[in-house]
Protein backbone atom coordinates (compact mmCIF):
# COMPACT_ATOMS: atom_id res chain seq x y z
CA UNK A 1 0.00 0.00 0.00
CA UNK A 2 3.24 2.71 0.87
CA UNK A 3 4.37 1.75 -2.72
CA UNK A 4 1.04 2.99 -4.68
CA UNK A 5 0.79 5.60 -2.09
CA UNK A 6 4.09 7.13 -2.41
CA UNK A 7 4.15 6.74 -6.41
CA UNK A 8 0.33 8.09 -6.42
CA UNK A 9 1.02 10.97 -4.76
CA UNK A 10 4.36 11.68 -6.83
CA UNK A 11 2.02 11.19 -10.27
CA UNK A 12 -0.56 13.74 -8.93
CA UNK A 13 1.99 16.16 -7.84
CA UNK A 14 3.81 15.91 -11.14
CA UNK A 15 0.20 16.00 -13.90
CA UNK A 16 -0.70 19.08 -10.86
CA UNK A 17 2.03 21.01 -11.35
CA UNK A 18 2.76 19.72 -15.36
CA UNK A 19 -1.14 21.22 -15.76
CA UNK A 20 -0.43 24.75 -13.88
CA UNK A 21 2.47 25.06 -15.84
CA UNK A 22 1.00 24.43 -19.13
CA UNK A 23 -2.20 26.26 -18.93
CA UNK A 24 0.10 29.43 -17.87
CA UNK A 25 2.08 28.70 -20.81
CA UNK A 26 -0.82 28.46 -23.38
CA UNK A 27 -2.66 31.28 -21.82
CA UNK A 28 0.42 33.02 -23.13
CA UNK A 29 0.50 31.98 -26.20
CA UNK A 30 -3.23 32.24 -26.35
CA UNK A 31 -3.12 36.09 -25.84
CA UNK A 32 -0.03 36.77 -28.50
CA UNK A 33 2.42 37.13 -26.02
CA UNK A 34 4.89 34.38 -27.36
CA UNK A 35 5.07 32.83 -30.56
CA UNK A 36 4.65 29.32 -31.60
CA UNK A 37 8.36 28.00 -31.32
CA UNK A 38 8.62 29.89 -28.07
CA UNK A 39 5.67 27.72 -27.02
CA UNK A 40 6.92 24.75 -28.13
CA UNK A 41 10.30 25.18 -26.06
CA UNK A 42 8.78 26.46 -23.35
CA UNK A 43 6.07 23.19 -23.07
CA UNK A 44 9.10 20.94 -23.18
CA UNK A 45 10.68 23.12 -20.42
CA UNK A 46 8.05 23.26 -18.07
CA UNK A 47 7.30 19.60 -18.57
CA UNK A 48 11.40 18.50 -17.69
CA UNK A 49 11.43 21.07 -14.60
CA UNK A 50 8.66 19.40 -13.25
CA UNK A 51 9.46 15.97 -13.76
CA UNK A 52 12.82 16.75 -12.53
CA UNK A 53 11.76 18.40 -9.03
CA UNK A 54 8.80 15.86 -8.46
CA UNK A 55 11.56 13.01 -8.87
CA UNK A 56 14.14 15.22 -6.86
CA UNK A 57 11.63 14.90 -3.87
CA UNK A 58 11.26 11.21 -4.53
CA UNK A 59 15.27 10.63 -4.42
CA UNK A 60 14.87 12.50 -1.24
CA UNK A 61 12.39 10.15 0.35
CA UNK A 62 14.21 7.09 -0.98
CA UNK A 63 16.57 4.67 0.95
CA UNK A 64 18.92 4.22 -1.27
CA UNK A 65 19.47 3.75 -5.30
CA UNK A 66 17.81 6.80 -6.59
CA UNK A 67 18.31 5.76 -10.25
CA UNK A 68 15.73 2.88 -9.84
CA UNK A 69 12.72 4.84 -8.21
CA UNK A 70 13.24 7.58 -11.03
CA UNK A 71 13.33 4.97 -13.37
CA UNK A 72 10.18 3.39 -11.84
CA UNK A 73 8.47 6.64 -12.12
CA UNK A 74 9.36 7.84 -15.73
CA UNK A 75 8.27 3.94 -16.72
CA UNK A 76 4.64 4.56 -15.30
CA UNK A 77 5.14 8.61 -17.07
CA UNK A 78 6.03 7.16 -20.43
CA UNK A 79 2.99 4.64 -20.30
CA UNK A 80 0.34 7.08 -19.36
CA UNK A 81 1.50 9.61 -21.99
CA UNK A 82 2.06 6.45 -24.43
CA UNK A 83 -1.51 5.67 -23.71
CA UNK A 84 -2.33 8.92 -24.24
CA UNK A 85 -0.97 8.78 -27.65
CA UNK A 86 -2.53 5.55 -28.20
CA UNK A 87 -6.16 6.85 -27.35
CA UNK A 88 -6.08 10.11 -29.45
CA UNK A 89 -5.01 8.33 -32.39
CA UNK A 90 -1.12 9.37 -32.84
CA UNK A 91 1.50 7.91 -34.83
CA UNK A 92 4.45 7.08 -32.70
CA UNK A 93 7.12 9.07 -34.31
CA UNK A 94 10.99 9.25 -33.30
CA UNK A 95 10.43 12.56 -32.15
CA UNK A 96 8.06 11.05 -29.48
CA UNK A 97 10.47 8.65 -28.71
CA UNK A 98 13.01 11.19 -28.27
CA UNK A 99 10.58 13.20 -25.69
CA UNK A 100 10.49 9.84 -23.80
CA UNK A 101 13.99 9.40 -23.02
CA UNK A 102 14.66 12.88 -22.51
CA UNK A 103 11.60 11.72 -19.91
CA UNK A 104 13.16 9.02 -18.33
CA UNK A 105 16.71 10.73 -18.26
CA UNK A 106 14.94 13.72 -16.77
CA UNK A 107 13.39 11.40 -13.99
CA UNK A 108 16.18 9.27 -13.12
CA UNK A 109 18.52 11.98 -13.16
CA UNK A 110 16.51 14.22 -10.17
CA UNK A 111 16.13 11.62 -8.44
CA UNK A 112 19.93 10.59 -8.13
CA UNK A 113 20.43 14.45 -7.19
CA UNK A 114 17.81 13.64 -4.96
CA UNK A 115 19.27 10.68 -2.89
CA UNK A 116 22.58 12.02 -3.35
CA UNK A 117 21.70 15.62 -1.46
CA UNK A 118 20.47 13.53 1.21
CA UNK A 119 23.17 11.61 1.80
CA UNK A 120 25.13 14.53 1.88
CA UNK A 121 22.76 16.82 4.26
CA UNK A 122 23.01 13.74 6.73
Amino acid sequence: MTYIKKYGLRLFYTFLSIMISLLIITSLYYFNLINNNTYKVFKIIAITISLFINSYVLGKKAQNKGYLEGLKLSIIIIIIFFLTTLITKQTVKLSIIIYYLIISITCIFGSMVGISRKKQIK
